[in-house]
């Protein structure tokens, strides 16, 4: 009897904890937590183990995980796209884009599509968003505005729509950009132009739903989608380079418009929900935090950033947490700030690049009550953060930085956490590493 009610114990136990899977950008939830268990607490002095690798091409999208898959884009070229210039989309990049799978435990080939693109955009290093799973489909969306949904097992294309076609727009100047959303039976894109800067589609066969808002001079930005829940109703996040704007996500009706404009067309961020705030922030010190309406959809403003304090992110997304802030800020300062007034607690360049570096990028990942910091020198670092300071457990260098980005190398492509596994990629490699206990 004990032996059979270990054994039954031991199935609820293994039953109750699968493993994690990271079918989107930003993890299952969208919100950069990784929750599996028994996961390591420093790095071994040789390293983790390295599960597998594949060699891929450019790109700076990440992987996603999902029903025992791994779904990469890339670039595949002959030209040299490095360190082209930061608004350089003179020249034309030919070649093709890629979806490609493979075996989440083996690193096995499954399957892959290709067709030809020509990149007319600056850092022409190939597609930005990362695949988006769900329900046996897959969804990409190229550097140049190529929408695809695949059958996630075999590859089979289920449809398709080429968005600068369909709606009579250019590529952004740094692309496509924006990670597509999946919220119920609509998958909601970044497009552009008038009266589609944000457009809902149905995920099941492509058809437009609604489309909503209008670009202005500097486009429709980089911000993906987000949902948020306000006043006891969902709400659809669209941040544009003028302004932030609340949607009804069934139907693309404005609840609300909070004006904040960037520059240079700089709003990439995801927005923040920390309790009643949301935060936002971009490069040249534009930044805000906004009081939601409890009773009702609608902002109001609780402050904005200057020169002396707040975070201003390029190509990441910060955590909040406690009533605090942290990312990394223009030049590769890891920030914590006061989410009470924005005033700075603390910063460093320690995680990221070590110095002052134009676009410093890192990622962070919370994991129980540490991060997980993917820098752009392709270390893995473990470390604590905490309004006390920055506390560096353990880092691992996992990658190569092979990307040239202001003279410098970089990787900056979001990591994927499932398995009890880290899944990165490079220029020219897909990893998968064990983080298993």
């Amino acid at each position: 009897m004990r032996i059979v009610l270990a054994f039954i114990t031991a199935l609820i136990v293994s039953t109750a904890a699968p493993a994690d899977d990271w079918p989107q950008w930003m993890g299952p939830q969208r919100d950069n937590v990784w929750r599996e268990k028994g996961i390591i607490d420093t790095f071994p002095k040789a390293g983790p183990k390295v599960l597998w690798r594949a060699k891929i091409f450019p790109g700076f999208s990440g992987p996603a995980v999902a029903d025992g898959m791994v779904f990469i884009t890339d670039f595949v070229t002959s030209a040299d796209i490095n360190d082209k210039g930061n608004f350089d989309r003179k020249s034309k990049f030919e070649g093709k884009e890629r979806i490609l799978c493979f075996d989440a435990k083996t690193g096995e080939f499954k399957w892959k599509h290709d067709y030809p693109c020509s990149l007319t955009i600056s850092y022409p290093n190939g597609p930005r968003c990362t695949p988006n799973y769900d329900n046996g489909k897959v969804y990409t969306l190229g550097a140049e505005g190529d929408l695809f949904c695949f059958e996630a097992k075999t590859g089979k294309i289920l449809w398709s729509r080429d968005l600068k076609k369909d709606y009579g727009v250019k590529a952004p100047l740094w692309g496509f950009a924006a990670h597509p959303l999946i919220d119920g039976d609509r998958l909601v894109c970044i497009v552009g132009g008038k009266g589609s800067v944000a457009v809902a589609f149905d995920k099941n066969t492509g058809k437009e739903i609604w489309k909503a808002l209008d670009q202005g001079e500097d486009g429709p930005g980089y911000s993906p989608p987000t949902i948020i829940e306000s006043a006891g109703i969902r709400q659809l996040l669209i941040w544009h380079p003028e302004s932030l704007n609340s949607l009804n996500p069934e139907t693309g009706a404005v609840y609300w418009t909070f004006k904040q404009a960037t520059v240079n067309g700089t709003a990439i961020m995801a927005p923040r929900k920390l309790g009643d705030f949301l935060y936002i922030g971009a490069w040249m010190n534009k930044s805000a935090l906004i009081k939601l309406d409890a009773t009702k959809p609608g902002a109001a403003l609780a402050w904005k950033g200057n020169l002396r304090n707040s975070v201003y992110p390029v190509n990441n997304t910060p955590f909040l947490e406690d009533g605090h802030i942290y990312g990394v800020c223009n030049d590769g300062e890891l920030r914590c700030v006061s989410m009470k007034d924005g005033d700075r607690v603390w910063e460093t360049y320690k995680p990221v690049v070590g110095a002052e570096a134009q676009s410093g990028t890192a990622h962070l990942v919370k994991h129980e009550d540490r991060f997980l910091i993917f820098a752009e020198t392709g270390h893995l670092i473990i470390a604590k953060l905490s309004p006390k300071g920055y506390d560096e457990v353990s880092r691992w260098q996992m990658l190569a930085p092979t990307a040239l980005i202001f003279g410098r190398d970089v990787a900056w492509s979001h990591p994927a956490f499932a398995n009890q596994c880290v899944y990165a990629r490079n220029d020219k490699d897909l990893v998968c590493v064990s983080l298993a206990k």
